[in-house]
C-alpha cells in the first residue's frame, strides 16, 4: 500500500474541516477527490503533505507516517503539482526539472550524471523536449502545468500529489495533461491523489483501464467512496452538489465512456 489515511480529523481555529476520513491508495492506482468547494479536499491534499501537522488519526506513505517524516524524507515519497505556482526566476525548463532531484540529492548537493539523466527521462516522458531550454517565466499556463509534471516525475516519489492539476488548461491540454497522467501511471507504476472539481475525470480514468477510486467529500466528511462509474450518479450529485443532472455513457473508438450532463440547480 502506498497511501494510507486512517480516521483522519483535522480542525481550524476549533473549526472541524475534516472528520473522520479514511482512504487507501495502491501502487499504480489513481484516487480522485470530489466535492463542492469547501469540502475539504485540499486540506487533505495539506494533511498528506505533511503542510497541515495537527491532525489527528494517521496518514502514512509506503508505511511511513507523515508527521514522523522530515521536509527532505517526505519528499523522497511524495510529490507535489500545485493549482497555480508564480515563477520568481527565469530559471529554463530544464532547470525547473532538474530541481525535483533536490529531494534526492539534497538541498546542498550538486546534480551528478544520474540526475540529469533522470531530468531527461521525465522531460521525454512529458513531451516538452521542445521548449525545454525555454525560460519556464515566458511559458502559457499549460506549459507550466507539464514542466510541474515532470519535475514531479524527476523526484522519483512513489505517490504524486496534484490540486486541481487542468484548472488553467483548454480541452485539448487537458485532454493531454490526462493522457499523459494515465500512461506514467499504467508504465512506471506511480500512485496519484488528485483533487478536482471534474466529473469528467475519474471518469475518464476509469474508462482508460485504469485502477481508480472517487471519493466524494462534503463538509470534510467522505460521503461515499468506490469506482467512479458506480459513486457519480445523479442521485450522489443531487445530494452532495445540490443540482440535477444525467449520467449517460457514450460509445466511441471501440471504448465506453461516461459523461455527465448538469441539467439544473436544485436551489
Amino acid at each position: 500500500m502506498i497511501l494510507n489515511i486512517d480516521n483522519l480529523s483535522f480542525s481550524y481555529d476549533k473549526t472541524p474541516l475534516l472528520e473522520n476520513l479514511s482512504l487507501s491508495a495502491d501502487k499504480g492506482e489513481i484516487i480522485c477527490l470530489l466535492g463542492p468547494n469547501g469540502s475539504g479536499k485540499t486540506t487533505l491534499l495539506d494533511c498528506v503533505l505533511g503542510f497541515h501537522r495537527t491532525f489527528s488519526g494517521l496518514v502514512s506513505v509506503c508505511g511511513k507516517d507523515v508527521l514522523t517524516l522530515s521536509r527532505p524524507e517526505l519528499a523522497k515519497l511524495v510529490s507535489y503539482v500545485p493549482q497555480v505556482h508564480a515563477p520568481t526566476f527565469p530559471y529554463t525548463v530544464r532547470e525547473v526539472v532538474l530541481m525535483g532531484r533536490t529531494a534526492q540529492s539534497g538541498l546542498l548537493g550538486a546534480p551528478g550524471k544520474e540526475d540529469y539523466e533522470i531530468c531527461d527521462y521525465a522531460i521525454a516522458r512529458t513531451g516538452i523536449e521542445n521548449f525545454s531550454e525555454r525560460p519556464y517565466t515566458e511559458l502559457s499556463g499549460g506549459e507550466r502545468k507539464l514542466v510541474l509534471l515532470a519535475r514531479a516525475l524527476a523526484q522519483k516519489a512513489p505517490l504524486i500529489v496534484l490540486d486541481e492539476p487542468t484548472s488553467s488548461l483548454d480541452f485539448k491540454n487537458e485532454l493531454l495533461f490526462l493522457e499523459m497522467l494515465s500512461d506514467l501511471v499504467r508504465s512506471d507504476g506511480i500512485s496519484v491523489l488528485m483533487a478536482t472539481h471534474a466529473l469528467q475525470h475519474p471518469l475518464y480514468f476509469e474508462s482508460e483501464g485504469i485502477p481508480s477510486k472517487a471519493v466524494m467529500l462534503c463538509k470534510g466528511k467522505p460521503f461515499r467512496t468506490g469506482a467512479p462509474g458506480e459513486l457519480i450518479t445523479p442521485e450522489t450529485l443531487r445530494e452532495v452538489y445540490g443540482v440535477r443532472a444525467e449520467v449517460t455513457e457514450i460509445k466511441a473508438g471501440g471504448k465506453t465512456v461516461k459523461t455527465v450532463a448538469v441539467i439544473g440547480s436544485d436551489i
